[in-house]
């Protein structure tokens, strides 16, 4: 059902605090412009735990006015109690929402059983197609092969976000479970290792910053054009690991200051990076920009 680049994009505020649906607009038009697949709003970079449920549905509302028809906007449920996530997927499709992307719950850290009773929940809420997101580092939880696997008696469940930060098990998913979900990769210096071994999609961070480059790594990849993939993404990466830090949203929020001269107002408790963390992102940042490869055609 889905493959490609899908940013997750982040969500931007004014100065006051309030959403600021103008940004949002032209950063997610860039996202377009550059040729990725779809858009996930409110996840993990896009402050989804930070924002109320009505807010979530104004960011949503705003994608799905860039991306048009064509192109699918999955809305993030990581609600910490499954009756919450529920209600607010019921909204989700209400309004339009092509998918979903569902985290078990952030707070508590569910047991096998219950991380499956939870998806299906969901599921079952919305009726809407439904990206799994496992990522045990950043939640605890483990959405295991063995969870997958038993979810995929339900039709609704179609993709999965693979965020383990173990590349052995993307192999595994497929050598268990074929083609029965559309795999993506969830981590960003993991992503031509996980493209290399069958992922067919690629759920990105640092494409906020760097739309073009994010594409044409994907796109040569799937072109069979391995070499020049791997050039971009060697370059790349000192970028893609700023994906991987408890301040990533900080982190990839200076990224778009510099390189698409957005600004990087965050919701706290979070505040924009400062002192010597913030100087050693921006020197990344800048150390990337000045020495940015041409992209083949493609």
């Amino acid at each position: 059902m889905w493959a490609g680049v899908f940013p997750a994009v982040t969500t931007k505020f004014t100065p006051d605090d309030a959403l600021d649906h103008a940004e949002m607009e032209r950063c997610f038009g860039l996202q377009m412009d550059a040729g990725c697949d779809g858009l996930i709003v409110c996840g993990s970079l896009g402050e989804g735990p930070m924002l109320s449920h009505d807010e979530k549905l104004q960011v949503f509302r705003t994608a799905r006015k860039v991306a048009g028809k064509k192109r699918p906007v999955l809305l993030t449920i990581n609600e910490a109690g499954t009756r919450e996530a529920a209600a607010l997927a019921k909204r989700a499709a209400k309004a339009g929402a092509d998918g979903l992307m569902v985290v078990p719950s952030p707070i508590y850290h569910t047991n096998p059983e219950e991380t499956e009773a939870a998806l299906r929940a969901v599921a079952a809420a919305a009726d809407l197609p439904v990206m799994i997101y496992s990522n045990r580092l950043a939640y605890r939880v483990d959405v295991t092969v063995d969870i997958m696997e038993k979810l995929a008696d339900d039709t609704r469940f179609v993709a999965v976000k693979e965020s383990s930060d173990d590349i052995r098990r993307s192999t595994e998913i497929i050598n268990r479970l074929g083609d029965r979900y559309d795999l993506f990769t969830g981590v960003d210096n993991l992503a031509f290792e996980a493209l290399s071994v069958g992922a067919i999609g690629w759920v990105a961070g640092l494409v906020t910053a760097f739309p073009k480059e994010t594409v044409a790594i994907y796109r040569l990849m799937k072109a069979g054009r391995r070499d020049e993939a791997l050039a971009i993404y060697r370059w790349f990466r000192p970028l893609l690991d700023l994906d991987v830090s408890t301040y990533l949203v900080q982190n990839i929020k200076l990224a778009e200051v510099l390189a698409i001269k957005s600004n990087d107002r965050v919701r706290m408790p979070r505040q924009p990076l400062s002192g010597a963390r913030r100087k050693a992102a921006e020197k990344i940042v800048r150390d990337a920009l000045a020495s940015r490869p041409k992209l083949p055609k493609i």
